[in-house]
């Protein structure tokens, strides 16, 4: 899907700025610190891109938005990186499922139905969400030895 493509699918649904505001938070929180003159900068760079800036933007720290933005295009609406719209939709639904964040949950919903996720799709991510979460429960509940766990799974 090319970067205009995914430009307009983000227009499209106002909603769609609560995937935005999620993944804001959790990437902040390794960036930089922004001046003001990125700020606003930031801020035009969202509405040209999203065709608005929606209003729990301007309640995230002001320091934080360039970076969590910029992180943001570059990973999950760049379409110049390895996995394709539709995966990273995916991805993002099956952890906001176990997070979860309902936000999230519908916004990635919506997501990976423009990208092409079929119903079936979206299930089986949000199954092998659980699935992984089942089984880590297990090994980690039971104390399952690592070492031993790896061997008999195929590694060293």
């Amino acid at each position: 899907m090319s970067y205009h493509r995914i430009v307009k699918s983000v227009q499209s649904s106002s909603q769609r700025a609560f995937l935005f505001a999620a993944a804001a938070c959790v990437l902040s929180l390794g960036t930089a610190p922004g001046h003001a003159d990125d700020y606003g900068t930031t801020l035009k760079d969202i509405q040209s891109t999203m065709g608005g800036v929606p209003s729990f933007v301007k309640q995230f720290p002001k320091t934080g938005l360039p970076g969590a933005w910029a992180e943001v295009k570059a990973i999950e609406l760049s379409d110049k990186t390895a996995l394709p719209p539709k995966v990273k939709s995916l991805i993002s639904l099956a952890v906001a499922a176990q997070i979860p964040c309902t936000y999230c949950i519908w916004s990635d919903t919506q997501d990976a139905k423009r990208a092409g996720a079929t119903d079936e799709e979206i299930q089986e991510a949000v199954a092998m969400a659980a699935l992984t979460r089942h089984w880590s429960t297990i090994f980690n509940g039971m104390q399952v030895d690592f070492d031993t766990f790896k061997k008999e799974m195929g590694g060293q």
